[in-house]
């Protein structure tokens, strides 16, 4: 929640071109209209834009300008709807083209953007680096006072206080001011008073912390616009939960609730608050618009998702029908002059050729649309499955518990919020199970941090010779199988075998891509319903690339050792 003040405190940037060259005029429409429908939430339609400037952009160099902004422009909106990886991809593209630009600002852009995606991804260290790039390269005291007041966030989440409230004390001695806009000025002040009265809520300062939190409210309550307030509300309530003060905790849990309904953002979190603050009858209700909340946003991120990237994939398939349609036009026009001097027989072998050509071409298509529907028929068919065995004992128990016990009763709420918790979780586990996989140079990344989702304080997970892998080089159904099975055994792991240290190395060698997994849990000795269940499945994955596997039943746990083809 604490990242509505990034959003609110950042004034809009200003569109700066100082080459003059014949695509200009048209790059700046492009863009222009990119982000009037970037500012209404048009994202799709507004990449679109931004993709047709991009192409303008020939050569890069004469145009580093307009293509730096471009791509901060194209990224911001990818960060925005938290897809990361992607964001940072489009970013790093303008690295190589800094140093043509006529403007430092966009330097300080570009670094900040990736500063941010890194951020999103958890990679504090990574952030601050390039946080610390962009404060080098800005020129005005207001942008460097912002950029500060990022990075004392980044300290404030890596719990180091000291250095945040360092920084964020000499910045609260004295407003940056945005000589453009006063209202930034305003709104800046209040997020260094909102970052450093949570450093002393967290050292334990309550005089210095409430002062300063009270200081940032009142300066946003001055904006009239709820989205500002509600950081506000919710750092007031944490304060009041950590003094214990029932009254004024469950108050200010209420405003930031409906702070966030009108401000139509972080509305479930809010309401999470609110619940943990509320006894008495409005308990059930705010229960209930809890689950009802819960189900539109899964539902909803879904559809736009799928929206979304369906338009940027008709966009790119646009692209290239055009280029092969122009390609197709040149080769034409040379065949026809070619064919001026052939004989009548070399037409009706032409003919019979094309002929030919479309009939495989239909049957093809036909037979490939045919199994595409299959395999996305048995897909869902299986989806379905998992979410009837995982879920709807737990949801059945959930309404139960609900009904036949006190949720005044705080054990009784606690349980009840954990089952919820619970049942999210699955949800979210099944779609993530089931989403795309990426092949390219993020795969490496993408596949670390699904085997982080299941590290806990009590399971320790090894990883040995993945960086020394060249994935470059490694086929692409191989990629997708090894992280199926990773997949697999973790599940299975965290499902049955009650390990808590898990060891997995790769190594390269002989065109073979070499697997060993090894843990300590109960493994296949005890439950045969594991191996059934769990292991069939990575034998079948396995198999389908023409792999080898050897599972092996230890005294404690078991090992899998697995060979997959480069």
């Amino acid at each position: 929640m604490t990242l509505l003040f990034l959003i609110a405190s950042c004034e809009k940037k200003k569109q700066v071109y100082s080459k003059k060259t014949e695509n200009t005029a048209e790059i700046y429409q492009w863009v222009k209209k990119g982000e009037q429908l970037s500012s209404s939430f048009q994202d799709d339609s507004a990449v679109f834009c931004f993709n047709k400037a991009l192409s303008l952009c020939v050569p890069k160099k004469d145009y580093a300008n307009q293509y730096v902004y471009i791509l901060r422009q194209k990224g911001s909106i990818y960060n925005r709807i938290e897809d990361f990886y992607t964001s940072e991809s489009i970013a790093s593209k303008a690295l190589p083209y800094l140093k043509y630009t006529s403007r430092p600002r966009f330097s300080q852009m570009i670094y900040k953007l990736i500063a941010d995606n890194y951020y999103g991804m958890y990679d504090y260290d990574n952030s601050l680096i390039y946080h610390q790039k962009a404060l080098k390269t800005a020129i005005s005291q207001f942008r460097k006072a912002q950029i500060k007041c990022d990075i004392a966030f980044i300290y404030l989440q890596q719990k180091k206080y000291s250095e945040a409230i360092n920084l964020l004390e000499e910045l609260a001695k004295k407003k940056a001011e945005d000589k453009t806009d006063s209202l930034n000025t305003e709104y800046q002040h209040a997020f260094v008073l909102y970052n450093l009265g949570l450093c002393y809520l967290r050292t334990d300062n309550p005089k210095k912390a409430l002062d300063n939190l009270n200081k940032s409210l009142n300066i946003n309550l001055k904006a009239n616009d709820e989205s500002y307030v509600v950081g506000n509300y919710h750092s007031l309530y944490l304060y009041y939960k950590k003094y214990n003060n029932p009254t004024l905790k469950k108050f200010y849990a209420q405003k930031g609730y409906f702070a966030a309904t009108k401000a139509k953002s972080y509305e479930l979190n809010a309401l999470g608050e609110l619940i943990e603050a509320e006894e008495g009858k409005n308990l059930k209700k705010y229960i209930d618009l809890y689950i009802k909340h819960t189900d539109s946003l899964i539902i909803s991120k879904k559809k736009a998702k799928n929206q979304f990237a369906t338009k940027i994939y008709d966009s790119q398939k646009d692209k290239e029908e055009n280029l092969e349609l122009k390609s197709r036009k040149a080769e034409n026009e040379v065949q026809l002059q070619r064919q001026k001097n052939r004989s009548f027989i070399s037409y009706i072998v032409i003919s019979a050729s094309i002929v030919s050509l479309m009939y495989l071409a239909f049957y093809i298509t036909t037979k490939g649309k045919r199994e595409k529907n299959d395999i996305v028929l048995k897909s869902e068919m299986r989806i379905s499955g998992k979410l009837q065995d995982e879920l709807s004992k737990k949801v059945y128990q959930t309404f139960l518990f609900a009904q036949n016990n006190d949720l005044d009763h705080l054990d009784n709420k606690e349980k009840l919020l954990s089952s919820l918790n619970d049942i999210y979780t699955k949800t979210r586990n099944i779609s993530k199970e089931n989403s795309p996989i990426l092949t390219n140079e993020r795969y490496v990344f993408g596949l670390k941090d699904m085997i982080s989702e299941y590290k806990t304080e009590n399971i320790n997970i090894l990883l040995n010779g993945f960086d020394s892998i060249l994935w470059n080089t490694i086929d692409k159904n191989t990629k997708i199988v090894l992280y199926r099975i990773l997949q697999e055994l973790f599940q299975n792991m965290k499902n049955h075998s009650n390990a808590n240290l898990i060891s997995v190395a790769l190594k390269s060698q002989n065109k073979t891509l070499n697997l060993t997994y090894t843990d300590n849990g109960e493994g296949i000795r005890t439950n045969k319903i594991i191996f059934k269940k769990g292991l069939q499945n990575v034998e079948d994955r396995i198999k389908s690339v023409k792999g080898q596997v050897d599972i092996l039943s230890l005294d404690h746990g078991f090992k899998v050792i697995i060979k997959l083809p480069i």
